[in-house]
């Protein structure tokens, strides 16, 4: 009697997990295919959000770049409200760790925003970014209208075909930034002994800012 009342107990749980999992997944997918949310110019400056491993890294490789005046680090692309980094990093949440960057469209435009995306990571890295590992670090250009849409689409078409690649970035309509707890941001600058940012931000940074020398600040 005990085994069967042992068993029924196990079954109602493990259909509760499929069942939740279940509805995770729906989750999700409304939010891949929701309509895409445009921010407005706020003082003349436009906002652009990816999500591309953990978000000191991010911080720091944007806001090296001419035009950009300023990178807040967060969450996006999940089902949950008010996510914080503690659930976000359970992958629990649907969220990846992603930035806010704000810029002058006369300086810099989204193209060049893509550029940089895809010039300063492992593009075929599925599900993590480096040693971080997990869909919260998953890689994600969030577009706002049509028109940057097709914009991602065609520079992923364009590396796919040039290199015989799969580029691992998902693509989802932005519908809302949650910004991350204070002691995130400006990590790298605030943190430069931090271990995490001498062996893997500053290296990522480095290695991008030699690639593109061009599109850096004159004191980078």
């Amino acid at each position: 009697m005990k085994n069967i009342t042992t068993l029924i107990i196990c079954l109602t749980f493990s259909l509760a997990s499929c069942q939740t999992k279940k509805e995770k997944t729906q989750m999700q997918v409304d939010v891949k295919n929701a309509s895409p949310v445009e921010v407005p110019l706020k003082d003349g400056m436009a906002r652009a959000y990816f999500a591309s491993g953990c978000f000191w890294c991010v911080e720091a490789v944007y806001e090296s770049v001419k035009g950009v005046s300023e990178v807040i680090n967060g969450y996006a692309g999940g089902y949950t409200e008010n996510p914080t980094y503690q659930a976000s990093n359970t992958g629990r949440t649907g969220h990846a760790e992603a930035v806010e960057v704000i810029y002058d469209r006369t300086v810099v435009n989204f193209s060049t925003l893509l550029e940089v995306y895809f010039g300063s990571q492992n593009i075929t890295q599925v599900n993590g970014q480096g040693p971080d590992r997990g869909s919260q670090y998953r890689s994600i250009i969030f577009y706002q209208n049509t028109t940057q849409k097709a914009l991602i689409n065609q520079k992923i078409e364009t590396l796919e075909k040039s290199s015989n690649i799969n580029v691992a970035a998902e693509i989802y309509p932005f519908q809302k930034f949650w910004k991350g707890e204070d002691y995130h941001q400006n990590y790298e600058r605030l943190h430069p002994n931090n271990s995490y940012i001498r062996n893997v931000s500053i290296p990522r940074l480095r290695k991008f800012q030699q690639k593109f020398p061009h599109l850096l600040k004159s004191n980078h």
